[in-house]
């Protein structure tokens, strides 16, 4: 059975260290989450045989205990755990900025792919799972990862997008003729963590922990009121235009965010 989960990892030569042979060392920790312990077991070896180091969750909870006892950079996610949809655990992981979420699944289809993107997983394999492409999806999120470190390690407090900038530490809301939109406490606080997770569906109650302490009204439904008062003020031409519903869920911020 494993067989058809695992792609055979000798079947063609790679400009690496052999299996079963630690190249280096990598500090890079990763976390295996899935309830399939025999292709646990062998991702880690692969993946302990270059350097990483690794633990393994067969369910949510387990996942969240290791990850509040230890430091992890990689979060390798089944779509599908015991007890728990793996899509809500990305969604709450993708909050966190100090690690990243690749999700595996036997959930193969161009949609399966778009939800767990959506959901905030940087990436997305179907199962059967190629080790070698896994080593390096992890290899490249990391890199990206990195970048995400250094730029915030640089304070990063002005955003721009689709013709808006949006200065936080200043507070401030422009247009790039530089004229300033006032913005609520509430509005403020919403928008700073939709700029912060551009391209992600953020849950209604992700974004009350965002704006909690702030307006006095903060709860469900006024994170709707808000949400329709900063589409007025970003000028948005539809509902969806910027802010987009994602029904059931939530809302994602669509344009792209750069920094500066």
């Amino acid at each position: 059975m494993l067989e058809t989960m695992v792609r055979d990892v000798e079947s063609a030569p790679i400009a690496e260290a052999p299996y079963g042979l630690v190249e280096s060392r990598d500090a890079t920790s990763v976390l295996i989450v899935d309830a399939d312990g025999e292709l646990r077991a062998q991702m880690a070896r692969f993946l302990e045989a270059h350097g990483f180091r690794v633990c393994e969750a067969d369910s949510g909870p387990a996942a969240r205990l290791v990850l509040s006892g230890q430091g992890v950079d990689v979060v390798i996610l089944d779509v599908i755990v015991p007890g728990e949809d793996g899509l809500s655990i990305a969604r709450e992981l993708s909050l966190r900025q100090d690690l990243s979420v690749i999700m595996v699944s036997s959930l193969a289809s161009e949609l399966d792919r778009i939800v767990g993107l959506e959901a905030g997983a940087d990436d997305y394999l179907a199962k059967p799972v190629s080790l070698r492409e896994l080593l390096a999806r992890i290899r490249a999120v990391r890199r990206r990862n990195g970048r995400s470190e250094r730029q915030g390690s640089e304070q990063i407090f002005r955003y721009s997008f689709a013709g808006w900038r949006f200065d936080v530490e200043r507070r401030v809301l422009s247009d790039l003729g530089g004229l300033s939109v006032g913005l609520s406490e509430g509005e403020f606080a919403l928008l700073r963590a939709l700029v912060e997770r551009p391209q992600r569906v953020l849950t209604r109650d992700q974004l009350l922990d965002a704006a909690r302490g702030t307006d006095s009204d903060s709860y469900d439904r006024a994170i709707d009121t808000q949400i329709c008062r900063l589409r007025r003020k970003l000028g948005s031409q539809s509902r969806d235009d910027l802010i987009r519903t994602i029904r059931g869920e939530g809302y994602m911020f669509v344009p792209r965010v750069d920094f500066g």
